[in-house]
């Protein structure tokens, strides 16, 4: 029982776990009659990624929501932020996106949204929890029982458009930059090509783009994962490169000769880019690297700190009205003004747009930035174990400052950082490190390493 509890993961976001033992459509319709149920009577909107597992789960929620009186609004395929847009634009009570996010393909998950279009907020969320498992749900009448309708045009078009406005197409298209996408197959297969070749110009290169196919990698677009996209780069001669996850709200960018951005350098990119035009406040989870700190300064500008997650941050970003916000640690881009989701769209057209403002390259852009050391590693979770991890993490280093906002992070007089918590995602302990210098880097992450192993 235990074991079971352990890998279907009720977190921030939603409910996730490995279908068929752990996420079955009986539980996924059961999550979706609490959800009908606290929203109440009206209109949900319902999308998905690519995963084999989608239409299944599509169904079984399909049926939950109009067995509780919902009218379900079925968008699709479409990447996460099109639909968290769509549900806020249209005067939804709410809304479900069916990924995995970042996950391997076994995995899948209802990502649940407000009438926002954001993830639940703690309140929100766990009145939704005890409503699932007091399992009273709303029982609708013959003639009370929800209707379901399509929509499978509007909400990318609605998305492109935000997203256009904020940037410069014109200047965009003119530098008709020569550009490879690696879309994993997922959500952004379609949208993707078409936003980069046909809305912002590009000469296009592009692999993983059949939504009917699996991932031919894995689902996190890290360095380890995106070989393909590095030898079509070096082939092609393309200036930039995006990869994206099977959601289409995280980012990965290439650099020409196919070596990969950190993805804190993508955020500070797109923050210097942001601020450049509308200084303000910049709210970042706690494992997102001082980079940002230091590009905030440029601009005069205060950067706030939240727990991992993109609810935490969006739930800070709107107390503190940032301008710009995200998780460079999993290259999560929030930009309000196209709306309180992380979201690759954004990023790819913000780099696009400074780049051809600025004349120079991605390459050169990263290297204006400062420079950081970072490194990360994980482990299985054992439950009982988080709490001697801290308290052992706290004693080998009693010099550093202590934030418990999320897990530990030690912050240490010089800067450097390590920060250790439990995945919101998967049953895992993340442990992330940072300083200047790469030898003081390695040394914190052996030293956390060794006591997560302990």
């Amino acid at each position: 029982m235990t074991k079971r509890e352990h890998l279907l993961k009720i977190g921030v976001s939603g409910i996730r776990g490995v279908v068929g033992e752990f996420l079955t459509p009986a539980l996924a319709c059961a999550f979706a009659q609490a959800f009908g149920t606290y929203t109440g009577r009206g209109r949900v909107i319902l999308g998905r990624d690519t995963r084999s597992s989608g239409p299944m789960l599509e169904h079984a929620v399909t049926c939950g929501l109009l067995s509780v009186g919902c009218d379900v609004v079925q968008v699709g395929v479409l990447p996460t932020p099109t639909i968290q847009m769509y549900v806020a634009a249209t005067g939804a009570l709410g809304g479900i996106a069916l990924t995995a996010s970042h996950n391997p393909p076994e995995y899948n998950a209802l990502k649940l949204f407000n009438e926002q279009g954001q993830f639940f907020n703690h309140y929100e969320r766990g009145e939704l929890i005890d409503l699932f498992h007091q399992g009273e749900f709303t029982d609708a009448g013959n003639f009370e029982l929800g209707t379901i309708s399509q929509e499978f045009s509007t909400p990318a078009r609605m998305h492109f458009e935000r997203v256009l406005k904020c940037v410069n197409r014109e200047r965009i298209r003119q530098r008709n930059f020569h550009a490879a996408i690696d879309a994993v197959n997922g959500a952004g297969s379609i949208l993707t090509p078409h936003f980069l070749e046909h809305e912002l110009g590009c000469r296009l290169e592009a692999i993983s783009v059949d939504p009917t196919q699996p991932f031919p990698r894995e689902a996190e677009p890290t360095p380890q994962s995106l070989g393909d996209l590095k030898e079509l780069m070096k082939r092609t001669g393309a200036e930039i490169g995006f990869a994206q996850d099977p959601d289409g709200d995280r980012l990965a960018v290439a650099k020409p000769d196919g070596t990969l951005l950190d993805n804190d350098e993508v955020l500070a990119l797109v923050v210097d880019a942001v601020l450049s035009r509308m200084p303000g406040n910049v709210v970042v989870n706690l494992t997102t690297s001082s980079v940002i700190d230091e590009v905030a300064a440029w601009h005069g500008c205060k950067v706030f700190r939240s727990a991992v997650g993109e609810a935490n941050v969006v739930e800070r970003m709107l107390a503190h009205q940032a301008v710009i916000g995200g998780e460079g640690s999993n290259g999560g881009i929030i930009f309000p003004t196209v709306h309180f989701c992380r979201d690759s769209y954004t990023g790819m057209a913000f780099l696009l747009d400074r780049m051809a403002e600025t004349g120079l390259g991605i390459t050169e852009l990263a290297a204006r930035l400062p420079k950081f050391h970072r490194a990360s590693t994980k482990v299985g979770f054992q439950h009982g174990r988080l709490a001697g991890i801290i308290q052992a993490t706290e004693a080998r280093f009693p010099e550093a400052r202590a934030d418990r906002t999320d897990g530990l992070k030690l912050t240490f007089t010089d800067g450097a950082w390590l920060h250790v918590r439990s995945s919101n995602t998967e049953p895992l302990m993340r442990l992330s490190v940072e300083s200047r210098e790469a030898d003081r880097t390695q040394m914190l992450l052996k030293a956390g390493t060794d006591i997560l192993g302990s």
